[in-house]
This record gives structure tokens, C-alpha cells and sequence, in this order.
């Protein structure tokens, strides 16, 4: 794995990576509080995604929030959104599952149930960018049919 290279105490130099799932083509980046940041709570990696998989099976929960986005890689076009998220979230004490065809911002506090998590649509690329305040990376097992070999 490439590590992002620090500067100064407060610029890192973010070094592009391939993503653990299998569907995802293109370089990911992403950096860690942790490892970048001296332990700052906040983690954050961006995937461009170009085809449908599954990218978490069970639900779980965090100690800490969590925030996604999804939005058309064409920034040009921000209303422009051709794909299908299905993501199960905890409301009101029960599990939802919410189909999701538009760019949107899912903020998942902490302790909230979510998963599974589907990317089950494309027809354009999208952009997805996972955000934890916490100084490390939101880590699940990967579905087997996603992982990369």
C-alpha cells in the first residue's frame, strides 16, 4: 500500500491506491487521522465507481459518526445522478432499507444500526467518499464476491 507522504505537520501529499473490492477500477484515496494526522479524529477515502457490487452484507454499528456521499463523478452536472444505492439504516429502533437514485449525504451517528450497503445500479460513474470522525478508516469484512484477488 502507498503511503501518503506528510510535508509539513499539516499538509500530506495524498498518494493514490487501489481499493480492496474487486469492481472498483480506478485509484482510491483516502487518508487516516491516525496514520496522517497525529490522531486526529477523521478519516476520510474517495472511490470512483463505474459498476454495481456489494460493498457490506451485515449490519453493524460504530462508536463514532459516519458520513457518505454519493454524487455524479461529473462535477459539472451535480443534479446529473444515474445510479441505485440500497442501504439499510436504523430509524425509530427499526432497520429501513432505502433505495437512494439521487446524490445525497447519508450521516449515520454513532451507535446507529446500518448495512447492508448495495451499490446496485450504475449507468454513469459516480463518486463515493467515506467520511468517519474517527481517526481511523470504517473497516467491515468484504463480501467474497467483491474481493480483489
Amino acid at each position: 500500500m502507498t503511503e501518503n507522504i506528510k510535508h509539513t505537520n499539516n499538509i500530506i501529499e495524498i498518494k493514490p491506491v487501489m481499493s480492496h473490492f474487486k469492481q472498483v477500477e480506478y485509484p482510491n484515496w483516502a487518508m487516516s487521522g491516525q496514520d496522517d494526522f497525529n490522531g486526529t479524529n477523521y478519516s476520510v477515502g474517495t472511490s470512483y465507481l463505474t459498476k454495481p457490487f456489494s460493498m457490506v452484507e451485515e449490519t453493524h454499528s460504530h462508536d463514532f459518526d459516519q458520513i457518505l456521499f454519493f454524487v455524479n463523478a461529473d462535477l459539472r452536472k451535480p443534479k446529473d445522478f444515474h445510479a441505485e444505492i440500497e442501504i439499510t439504516l436504523q430509524e425509530d429502533e427499526k432497520l429501513e432499507k432505502h433505495l437512494i437514485d439521487y446524490a445525497a449525504c447519508v450521516h449515520i451517528p454513532a451507535g446507529t444500526l446500518h448495512g447492508p450497503l448495495n451499490i446496485k445500479k450504475i449507468s454513469q460513474p459516480i463518486i463515493f467518499t467515506d467520511v468517519t470522525l474517527y481517526p481511523t478508516h470504517s473497516v467491515r469484512p468484504l463480501p467474497e464476491a467483491s474481493k480483489r484477488n
